[in-house]
């Protein structure tokens, strides 16, 4: 998108923001092991990143490598909820189902 905007293809356009797509993409709810997000989740990862950077930046009293830092803090928790949730998941999909037939009572 920022090619086309840009009408040309230069290749370190990008540099520095591969933390904060992937950054809003886990804190909109994709799990970094695959199978489960939504776009609507990942544009509201946008807008949480988006109100982090105007926040910071319109605040004036911070310098602007507050955002970075806040950015991967919310990462790391997010990436632990994700974790300790699959985890939990797992441990209860594993859990042996004891089956009560109702019949011979």
């Amino acid at each position: 998108v920022f090619s086309i905007y840009t009408q040309a293809g230069y290749a370190l356009a990008g540099v520095g923001v591969e933390l904060d797509a992937i950054a809003s993409v886990v804190i909109g709810g994709t799990l970094l092991s695959g199978g489960v997000g939504t776009v609507l989740g990942t544009l509201f990862g946008v807008a949480i990143q988006g109100l982090i950077q105007t926040y910071i930046n319109f605040d004036g009293t911070l310098s602007s490598w507050w955002t970075k830092i806040a950015i991967g803090i919310l990462l790391f928790i997010f990436i632990a909820l994700q974790r300790g949730l699959t985890v939990l998941w797992e441990n209860r999909q594993s859990s042996p189902v004891t089956r009560v037939n109702i019949a011979q009572r």
